[in-house]
């Protein structure tokens, strides 16, 4: 079993870091997605509403182009993930959809995040195939939302200055609206570079 590894969180300056290719055949490589999946499937398990979509290596403190993608985003139980390294972004179309996104590293905070209805994504397996996914609906989401980790992006970014963009989950599962200028404005753990607007 891999080690336990925290999620880190803001405004920890890892995660507004770019990452560095991966290298296909690193044993590091191959310790740091066994890490990833592991920390996927304990944070669900300690999260009774929430589902553990994907994860990115900066998550865990490893600036390296990492992402791990449940493979079945309807089923919890299924835990199986597909890590795809060095994911590149070819192109995106359709219209732009606004859905929620949370993010374990943005914890208790919940966007209404503008994206793109489709991506196409070019990747690696872990064994070095290329693959390259088109995604639509929420995969698609997923994948940009991952792929922005990697380059030092959060979500909260695509939402700055929104004051009806920001969300929080209750104690009964439910997403309610946040008080943008209590608890949004000038949140230092959020925007560590000053203010947001």
């Amino acid at each position: 079993m891999a080690s336990k590894k925290e999620v880190i969180t803001t405004p920890d300056p890892r995660l507004r870091k770019k990452s560095t290719k991966a290298k296909v055949g690193d044993p590091e490589v191959e310790k740091i997605i066994r890490e990833m999946i592991q920390s996927c499937i304990d944070w669900e398990n300690a999260h009774e509403f929430e589902l553990s979509a994907a994860m990115a290596a900066p998550q865990l403190g490893y600036n390296k182009r990492i992402i791990v993608v449940r493979e079945d985003m309807n089923n919890k139980d299924n835990a199986t993930f597909v890590p795809l390294l060095n994911p590149e972004v070819i192109k995106t179309e359709g219209k732009t959809l606004y859905d929620y996104e949370g993010c374990l590293s943005v914890p208790t905070i919940y966007g209404k995040v503008p994206r793109p209805a489709k991506a196409r994504i070019k990747a690696q397996l872990e064994d070095g195939t290329e693959v390259r996914l088109k995604a639509t609906g929420f995969l698609a989401r997923t994948l940009l939302h991952e792929i922005d980790h990697l380059n030092g992006i959060l979500f909260i970014d695509h939402i700055k200055g929104v004051k009806d963009a920001f969300y929080k989950l209750n104690d009964k599962g439910d997403l309610v609206p946040l008080d943008y200028d209590k608890n949004i404005k000038g949140n230092k753990e959020l925007y560590p570079d000053g203010d947001e607007d």
